[in-house]
């Protein structure tokens, strides 16, 4: 058969990754494929670069939809990032019939909906692999490899970033500002760390995992969303005396009220397996009806490894480019007229155990009024202990039993007005993950 073309929009990390990918292992990628996959046309900032990397043999623009209205381009493969040109190249490209590759999920987490409506009814493809977790296939484990499942939940660590800082300040028991200053210089942080530090990243892909789990369209806008940025030394330490250890999590769990969907950081149990990844490493639970726990850990960025994705889902498009568009797997896993409209519940009606830390005047009477507070609103203490601070302050440490978010919320602004409180209250949530 004749090669299936290529335009790629973007030639930086995971452009370039790719060109790398597609020319070292290109008779093992025909071999799969069934047919050649052959860059024609990219399109970048700097040519010069770019022709130095692809020669002569391949069309080098700066102009994205002379690549996107190419009519020699079967596929074309979106690596600019962002959800303003990339959404316009990406809808354009699905208007004149090509298949798309994206590892854009900012873009999808925004705008999915209406770029996969589009995508089916053009009859094109638009696949994803790596827009989640970089080299782990954890799209296709949900959408093909676990279909015979109800998912009750997906719990992850799905930024890299934040599980290294995260790692770096329990193992040397550095502050924030301290391992983010090193990530930023190792280069596993951008010099704008908002998007990672803050939640948003991870919670861009965790809306796409969770359509993907529940049949349920893309509504990022509905994520709550807590980064790690306030987070204490101090809290990584008690932490761990009391057997946990704080990951950035993204969690969503179906419960017959609605979908939760949130991002936070979270105390995870030592023995569970989310616990122990460490550095940049990226690692999603799933939890199905049949299976029971199905865990997928490696590379969650990086040149190569997100590369590996996208030349996977090149493959994957080239062998389905010529079959019957309804006989192809359905981009979020369900079929389009089965989509469920279930909500998404507010972060007050989540229900989860808390650590929660306050400094008290150090008296008598302090702990009994806390906890009358934490009983009235139907909170349950399951084990508490105290650190001196000082000569006449402490700090006060307890774990909740299971509660609702909302209950949680009005105890604590109780407990905020109390006259020998001496901090606002640090509230992270505890999960068990079993």
């Amino acid at each position: 058969m004749s090669p299936i073309k290529v335009g790629i929009l973007g030639l930086g990390v995971v452009g370039g990754g790719t060109w790398k990918v597609l020319t070292r292992n290109a008779e093992e990628i025909a071999r799969r494929a069934g047919r050649r996959i052959e860059v024609a046309a990219v399109a970048v900032r700097d040519i010069e670069k770019a022709k130095r990397l692809v020669g002569d043999q391949v069309l080098v623009t700066e102009d994205g939809m002379e690549v996107v209205r190419h009519p020699e381009i079967d596929i074309v493969v979106e690596l600019i990032g962002g959800d303003t040109l990339a959404r316009e190249l990406i809808m354009e490209a699905i208007r004149q019939g090509k298949h798309v590759v994206t590892a854009n999920k900012a873009l999808l987490a925004k705008h999915g909906n209406e770029i996969f409506a589009a995508a089916s009814a053009k009859g094109v493809m638009v696949a994803f692999e790596a827009a989640v977790a970089g080299g782990i296939p954890i799209i296709k484990a949900i959408r093909e490899g676990l279909t015979a499942n109800r998912i009750h939940w997906v719990a992850g660590i799905i930024n890299g970033t934040t599980n290294f800082i995260l790692s770096e300040m329990r193992s040397r028991g550095l502050a924030f500002n301290e391992v983010l200053a090193e990530a930023q210089r190792l280069g596993y942080a951008e010099a704008d760390p908002t998007f990672d530090i803050e939640g948003v990243d991870a919670a861009h892909k965790l809306t796409l995992l969770a359509s993907l789990a529940f049949g349920i369209p893309v509504q990022f806008d509905k994520a709550y969303i807590e980064g790690i940025s306030s987070l204490a030394q101090e809290d990584i330490s008690h932490a761990e005396r009391l057997g946990y250890r704080i990951k950035l999590l993204g969690i969503t769990r179906r419960r017959d009220e609605g979908i939760e969907l949130r991002v936070h950081p979270t105390l995870v149990p030592t023995e569970c397996l989310l616990a122990n990844v460490e550095g940049a490493m990226n690692a999603v639970l799933v939890q199905g009806d049949m299976v029971g726990a199905t865990l997928y850990y490696g590379q969650g960025a990086g040149e190569l490894p997100t590369a590996s994705a996208v030349v996977a889902d090149l493959i994957d498009v080239t062998r389905l480019e010529a079959a019957d568009p309804e006989h192809r797997v359905p981009h979020l896993a369900f079929q389009p007229d089965a989509m469920d409209d279930i909500s998404i519940l507010p972060i007050a009606e989540v229900q989860s155990s808390y650590y929660l830390r306050l400094r008290v005047e150090d008296r008598p009477g302090v702990l009994a009024d806390i906890a009358r507070i934490l009983a009235e609103a139907g909170i349950s203490i399951g084990s508490m202990f105290q650190e001196p601070h000082g000569i006449s302050e402490a700090d006060i440490i307890f774990l909740s039993h299971r509660a609702r978010e909302g209950d949680i919320d009005s105890a604590l602004e109780r407990i905020h007005g109390l006259p020998f409180v001496r901090s606002k209250v640090t509230r992270l949530r505890v999960e068990d993950l079993v």
